[in-house]
């Protein structure tokens, strides 16, 4: 593989002209950068991102850190955020944390060295101080927070208040809800919304804690509803959850939507493939990753953005899983 110094000897330049061509810094007269154009189209040249970085201090790469990727919310939410950073010439290098903060940190202090342009970060273990010191560009994702971090999230209380008045509105009269991980800001503010949407009404309601995991959601709701069996409708706080309580379900020998009816949270691929098709909020995952982007391009270049929280409003998707409206 050519090196710099192998294209210098063959232009018959210094490698500091070289260099100079390359970054684009400097005065490089006409005839060297001829000679060093077909040098590196005769030696098959391809500069080193990193070295160069080393001069410019910054490569057109962006650190993605989640704390799941067997979530699929955030493969999804991942295609969205590589899709419009190549189109703004960034690459995209992806980490799972698996939620542990040594994890995050790793990942976060070791790209840090590799001079990446900036993060873009889901965590649920917010240390204000640490993110603040850590002097490069960084947006939240999916995470809102009242510190100078910007951030992209869904209005998660309200678009929980929507899925779960849409099941009143269906009919249901014991109605329960599948939250998330309480000590996660979504699932706790999927969980507020639900009780908004509930307070005040003669309606008989539970509540139960679970994970983001399937097999965890299907073990959690196959004991709540062994355990009350007048349950008909259920508010899953992600799609996720709600699948596996359709699985719950069916073990039970029920039926969705006629025995119980189930609305998710998040608008994944999956609920659409599901038996039945899966009612859900859907929280526009593409447009959470798309200007997830934007912002940190906007900080890269110098724009001002301190202070700023992107809210995207969620929307129901209606599908299989409920049934039609009362009348």
């Amino acid at each position: 593989m050519a090196t710099i110094k192998d294209v210098a000897k063959h232009a018959g330049v210094s490698v500091a002209t070289v260099s100079r061509y390359l970054n684009k810094k400097g005065y490089v007269s006409e005839e060297a950068k001829n000679k060093i154009e077909v040098s590196i189209k005769q030696l098959d040249y391809r500069p080193n991102d990193i070295a160069r970085s080393l001069s410019t201090k910054r490569m057109q790469t962006i650190g993605l850190i989640v704390p799941d990727i067997t979530n699929p919310f955030f493969p999804e939410i991942a295609r969205a955020i590589e899709d419009t950073a190549l189109l703004e010439g960034y690459t995209v290098v992806l980490c799972n944390s698996d939620e542990q903060v040594h994890k995050e940190r790793h990942y976060i202090e070791t790209l840090k060295q590799k001079y990446v342009a900036g993060f873009i970060i889901a965590t649920n273990q917010l240390e204000r101080e640490y993110y603040t010191g850590l002097n490069v560009p960084l947006v939240l994702l999916d995470r809102i927070t009242d510190s100078q971090i910007p951030s992209v999230s869904s209005r998660n209380k309200n678009g929980a208040a929507l899925g779960t008045e849409y099941l009143l509105s269906c009919g249901v009269k014991e109605i329960a809800c599948i939250s998330g991980p309480q000590d996660v800001v979504p699932a706790f503010e999927r969980t507020q919304g639900f009780l908004k949407a509930v307070e005040g009404l003669d309606i008989k309601t539970h509540i139960v804690e679970s994970q983001f995991h399937f097999k965890e959601a299907e073990k959690a709701a196959f004991e709540l509803l062994s355990a009350h069996p007048g349950i008909d409708g259920i508010f899953a706080g992600s799609d996720i959850i709600a699948i596996g309580v359709q699985r719950a379900v069916h073990r039970l020998g029920l039926s969705v939507p006629n025995d119980i009816q189930i609305v998710g949270y998040d608008g994944i691929s999956l609920g659409e493939m599901v038996t039945p098709s899966l009612t859900t909020v859907d929280q526009n995952i593409y447009q959470l990753g798309e200007t997830a982007v934007k912002m940190l391009l906007n900080i890269i270049k110098g724009k001002s953005v301190d202070n700023e929280h992107v809210i995207i409003d969620p929307s129901l998707i209606v599908r299989d899983s409920t049934k039609e409206k009362s009348k």
